[in-house]
């Protein structure tokens, strides 16, 4: 069970669309929650038209997969395979896909849509998430790299503790940062109010991101952004610290009204490439995946002017 405030970004807005931007799950399937009952809107059902106000609270009611569960074999549509040999398979994670199976989490998963294609995966790891050695937000899309040998998943964990892996986004965020190019070097933890929401505070983690302007819009920038950390939301929390929030991030202090413009029912945040040792080759291997549409239109509509 999981109860979460509206935001006031969300005001007036349908409550599958509300689910959607929230907590990044796809229109149909935010949909289906409200259908089975799994979603409460101020303690009563609801249906998926109804307008959600800031402040009411969305109470979810998710099965919860125990530890160890097996994994579901399930097709993720529009889950495309970038790079593919003996030890590795790095894939082009689509928004609204999770890593791994987790407790309220019943959405596909990239291990699920693996297992569905045939892909045998390292044994490593928990039960649900063999073969993971780095995970993107449900609604971040981009590279994503999966262990399949024993040996690769020993190499490329040590890689990412070690941070010689390159993991390079990029975001659209609003504004012009100033400078044009600097570092974020704030620590990032639990909101001490908002459980779903990360913040920067004294106690957090030690969390480092570095971030150049690309192109530059009258209301907003493309930014390319190298992360040395990867904390839970990093990127997200640290541009919105900037007063930079990501395009369509409502959750972190987004303009609602730019959102609608530019067509975004999430973050404008993509991971771009990822830059690894090859686990047995020890060669350099870099991975690019392309903008989905939903980003290359709205960066089409901040080009022409909106």
């Amino acid at each position: 069970m999981r109860t979460l405030p509206v935001p006031e970004g969300l005001d007036g807005e349908r409550l599958d669309v509300a689910l959607t931007r929230m907590l990044g799950l796809s229109r149909s399937r935010a949909a289906e929650l409200v259908a089975e009952g799994a979603v409460l809107l101020d303690g009563r059902p609801a249906a998926k038209s109804d307008r959600v106000l800031t402040g009411a609270m969305l109470t979810l009611d998710l099965r919860e997969p125990a530890v160890g569960d097996p994994v579901v074999a399930e097709p993720v549509p529009g889950m495309r395979i970038l790079y593919d040999d003996d030890d590795v398979v790095v894939v082009d994670k689509p928004v609204g896909v999770a890593a791994h199976p987790s407790p309220g989490w019943t959405g596909p998963t990239v291990v699920g849509g693996l297992a569905a294609a045939g892909y045998r995966v390292s044994t490593s790891g928990a039960a649900e998430r063999q073969g993971i050695v780095h995970r993107l937000d449900v609604g971040t899309s981009g590279v994503m790299a999966v262990a399949k040998s024993e040996e690769a998943y020993t190499s490329l964990k040590r890689q990412f503790k070690d941070r010689t892996v390159d993991k390079v986004y990029h975001a659209v965020v609003q504004g012009h940062c100033d400078p044009l190019s600097g570092t974020v070097d704030a620590p990032v933890g639990r909101h001490p109010q908002h459980d779903y929401k990360w913040a920067v505070v004294s106690d957090g983690k030690p969390s480092v991101t570095h971030y150049d302007t690309l192109e530059a819009f009258p209301r907003a920038s493309l930014l390319e952004i190298h992360l040395e950390t990867g904390r839970t939301h990093q990127i997200r929390v640290h541009m919105s610290a900037l007063r930079h929030p990501c395009a369509g991030d409502l959750t972190y202090g987004a303009d609602p009204d730019l959102a609608r413009r530019l067509g975004l029912t999430r973050q404008w945040l993509h991971a771009r490439s990822l830059s690894f040792d090859h686990p047995r080759t020890g060669e350099r291997v870099t991975i690019e995946s392309d903008y989905p549409e939903d980003l290359s239109v709205a960066l089409d509509r901040l080009r022409d002017g909106v």
